[in-house]
């Protein structure tokens, strides 16, 4: 089984638990909200990794135009569940299924660093192509680098694997994909680990 297998097979049958257990209250709503404030009303947004809709789709679906994608089908359903109204689908990060200059903004947390960090730029160069000249990114990538599973996250007997760079070379890559930071900050995720939350313009 590949480990593009493991997360979707992972995230499928830890659905409820996950929902329950990202509640998406933290300080990374707050980035999410600042996101929503600096852009103009009905902006397009995709969020790309939605999971179960927090904390991104539901902060950003009250004033703009949401779109979320997500590797998991009973993700996207729980996402439908709990944030109706978005237009959902499943797809992967590395080859999003639209076309370019079709996004105001991507969010994407706690999704990049699933990825196999081989395919990360192919992941930034993506979100480059599908957003607007001058449009935003929001994403939660890694601020030390490691790659492993857990097989008993979150207590559910279900294995799960993350893959992911550090700080440095998270910045070098946005860049080479033509992607200018604006801003990095580091958050203590609700689940664990530190992730490093960058800004950036395309």
């Amino acid at each position: 089984m590949t480990r593009r297998d493991i997360v979707r097979e992972g995230y499928d049958d830890i659905a409820a638990t996950y929902a329950a257990e990202r509640d998406g209250e933290g300080h990374e709503r707050d980035l999410v909200a600042r996101l929503a404030d600096r852009l103009p009303a009905e902006s397009r947004i995709l969020d790309a990794g939605c999971g179960a809709g927090t904390p991104a789709m539901d902060v950003l679906a009250t004033d703009h135009t949401v779109t979320g994608l997500d590797l998991s089908r009973e993700q996207l359903r729980t996402a439908h569940e709990r944030v109706p109204g978005p237009r959902l689908c499943q797809g992967d990060l590395a080859a999003l299924p639209f076309p370019e200059d079709t996004f105001d903004a991507v969010v994407s947390l706690h999704a990049v660093i699933h990825v196999p960090r081989a395919e990360h730029a192919a992941v930034f160069a993506e979100f480059e192509r599908v957003l607007e000249p001058g449009g935003r990114l929001l994403a939660a990538l890694g601020d030390d680098q490691w790659e492993g599973t857990n097989e008993n996250w979150l207590g559910t007997d279900t294995e799960m694997a993350w893959s992911f760079h550090g700080r440095e070379r998270n910045r070098e890559l946005l860049t080479e994909a033509g992607l200018s930071i604006t801003g990095v900050e580091t958050v203590d995720d609700e689940l664990g680990g530190v992730f490093a939350f960058f800004e950036a313009r395309a």
